[in-house]
This record gives structure tokens, C-alpha cells and sequence, in this order.
């Protein structure tokens, strides 16, 4: 039996449920004790009265940005700034530490020697000589090739517009369906989200915490079959009129394919209920990952036919650079960035601001 959870304005406990994506962000209520009667007071002259703190202000996307990759740019900027030093000459020598610099930094072999091709011909056209020539060559370089993933996904074409969310357990999908809500919300759109990870209750519980936090409907069954749920929560959202369906998939392995099997009739059964759905196949990946992330790409692309991806966790890895390595071997538009555990930490991708992000002390 499908179970419709619908939030109500109540505080969410305090310890979210435990899940192998992430852990879903904690509510806090505060609550503020007073006496029913004032204790009296001695007479005095009153002091005079003291303005409010002015709350901090959170800092904007760019410096967000610029915080989540840190380590990226401590690997990879970090070693490039030393490598790239005035009066240094370009030589064989120096190209050679420039491609371990990159491989390490999860760039990949092919997108790397891509970089290094676009270099030398640039140095040969144009006479340079001096390394520190080559800085801003390079990042021209990464911009002009992280440039075709820079394509922000639009929901509005259709209503009920189907976004199908598929990965390998610990990605980070339950979390990512939390932060996109809050996010089309936002944009004045109403979302129902689709409990289709059947597998584990943990998920179901951890999509309840977030309908709860976003004030949005959750499509849910105990037991059965996820095809089912996300079959029943698109006729819920038809009757409803809503605007955007997230749905939900139980975490999977490439390698088993038994399970890359049950994900494509997900994708049949939503085709059935929406002729031309899911509109958008969102694969979501761990950046910790590295070059497991390119494995996952092309097993589930050519399983479902992926149309884009969110790359979460980017704060937490020194392999940012795993994006140039996807554009190189599978051009696929990266939709979403996360680079932190906020709401509104989850932000459609823009190449350049990624690579000053790199870049940038």
C-alpha cells in the first residue's frame, strides 16, 4: 500500500536518519524560557540601549566555491603556481611534471595529454619561452574543454517534469534530492518527491526528513517495487499539477547486472506513464571517486541513456580535476556542483568559475 507523506510545519528531530549517501542536515529548534512574571528590578538609571550585532553576512557562490575546492586548488592550482614560475624555461622537463601534476589531480591520461597537445602547439605558434607564460594558456585550456558541461538543466518545458536520479550507493542521491527541491522551490515550483530506493528503509526515512524540511509530498510504499512507487507518484503529481517529480532509485553497482537490469524498467514503466519521460536521467557522483567516476559514467549511460550529472562532494576531495577527465571521455552535461553540506550548496555548474576557483590563492 503507497504511503503520501505530506510535511507539516513541526521541527524535524534533531538527528536525521543515518543513510550511505549522507546524513541529512540537522533541524535545530531553539526554544527561549521566560518567567511569568518579571523579577523586580532596582531603581537605576537606564543604560542606554545597545544595537543588535549586525548578523554575519553568508558569503556569496563564488567564495563558497572557492572554499569547496580547496583542496583541489591546494593539489592542483598549489603545484601549478610552483610549477609555472617566472624564468623558468619551457622545456621537455617541465611539460613532464605538468602531465604528473594533472594525472594526479585526476585529470586523466587522455584529457591530460589533450591539455599538454593544446600547450605545445600554442608555445611553438606563438615563441614562448618563459613558463610563466604558460598559466593562463592553461586555464584558457581547462575552460575551452569543461565549456560543452557548462548546460544548465530547465525544467519548465513540461509539467510533471520527470527527473530520474540513479547512482552507486554512497553518491549522495537522497541528499542531492533534498538540495534540488529546495532549489526549484526557490524558482516558484512545486515538487513531489518519489521514495523508488525500495531497497533500504533507511532512504525512504531519510526522503520523509526531507519532504518535512521543504514542505513537499513524498510518494512512498514499505515494501515492492520502485517502478511501482514512481509509476504512482507521477499520477499523484498529474492530478495535482505539479511542476517537478523527483525520483529516487536504490544505489547500484555497474558490475551488477541483475540491478542495472531493474533500473532500466524503471526508466520503461516512467515512459509508460509519460510518453517522453524521464526528461532528465540525473546520475549522481561521488567526486572522492576519482577515475571510478568515468566507470560509473559509461555504465549507466549506456544502461538508461544518462542526460546529466551532479557532482557532489567536491569539498571533501582533492580530485576536482575528475571533471576534465569526464569531458574528454564523456562529454555529458554536468548539471549540478556540490561543494558543501548547505540547502543551497548545490549549484548548476559554470566552467569558468570552476577554473578560477582552481586557480585563484
Amino acid at each position: 500500500m503507497f504511503s503520501f507523506f505530506k510535511s507539516k510545519p513541526k521541527p524535524v528531530p534533531e538527528t536525521p536518519v543515518a543513510d550511505t549517501d549522507t546524513s541529512a542536515p540537522t533541524a535545530e529548534a531553539v526554544f527561549v524560557a521566560e518567567p511569568d512574571t518579571p523579577a523586580p528590578q532596582p531603581a537605576a538609571e537606564a543604560p542606554a540601549p545597545v544595537e543588535d550585532a549586525a548578523p554575519t553576512p553568508r558569503p556569496g557562490w563564488a567564495q563558497r566555491l572557492k572554499a569547496g575546492l580547496a583542496k583541489t586548488r591546494d593539489r592542483l592550482g598549489g603545484q601549478l603556481a610552483g610549477l609555472f614560475g617566472v624564468g623558468r624555461k619551457i622545456d621537455a622537463e617541465l611539460y613532464e611534471e605538468l602531465e604528473t601534476i594533472l594525472i594526479t589531480a585526476d585529470v586523466g591520461v587522455d584529457a591530460t595529454e589533450h591539455l599538454l597537445d593544446i600547450l605545445q602547439k600554442k608555445v611553438r605558434r606563438e615563441g614562448l619561452t618563459d613558463a610563466s607564460q604558460l598559466q593562463a594558456a592553461l586555464k584558457d585550456a581547462l575552460v575551452e574543454l569543461l565549456m560543452p558541461l557548462q548546460a544548465p538543466l530547465e525544467v519548465t518545458p513540461h509539467t510533471p517534469f520527470i527527473l530520474m536520479l540513479a547512482g552507486v550507493n554512497g553518491a549522495g542521491k537522497t541528499t542531492t534530492i533534498g538540495k534540488l527541491a529546495k532549489l526549484y522551490q526557490s524558482q516558484g515550483l512545486s515538487v513531489l518527491l518519489a521514495a523508488g530506493d525500495t531497497f533500504r528503509a533507511a532512504a525512504r526515512e531519510q526522503l520523509q526528513v526531507w519532504g518535512e524540511r521543504n514542505n513537499v509530498t513524498v510518494v512512498s510504499q514499505e515494501k515492492g517495487d520502485s517502478a511501482a512507487v514512481i509509476f504512482d507518484a507521477i499520477q499523484a503529481a498529474r492530478a495535482r499539477g505539479i511542476d517537478v517529480v523527483l525520483a529516487d532509485t536504490a544505489g547500484r553497482l555497474p558490475t551488477q547486472l541483475h540491478l542495472m537490469e531493474e533500473i532500466r524498467k524503471v526508466k520503461r514503466v516512467i515512459e509508460k506513464a509519460i510518453p517522453g519521460a524521464p526528461h532528465e536521467v540525473l546520475l549522481v557522483l561521488d567526486a572522492n571517486t576519482g577515475q571510478n567516476a568515468i566507470t560509473q559514467v559509461k555504465a549507466f549511460d549506456d544502461a538508461l541513456g544518462v542526460t546529466g550529472l551532479a557532482l557532489t562532494k567536491l569539498d571533501g576531495t582533492a580530485k576536482g580535476g575528475v571533471i576534465a577527465a569526464i569531458a574528454q571521455a564523456r562529454p555529458i552535461p554536468v548539471r549540478y556542483i556540490g561543494v558543501g553540506e548547505g540547502l543551497d550548496d548545490l549549484r548548476p555548474f559554470d566552467a569558468r568559475d570552476f577554473v578560477e576557483a582552481v586557480f585563484s590563492a
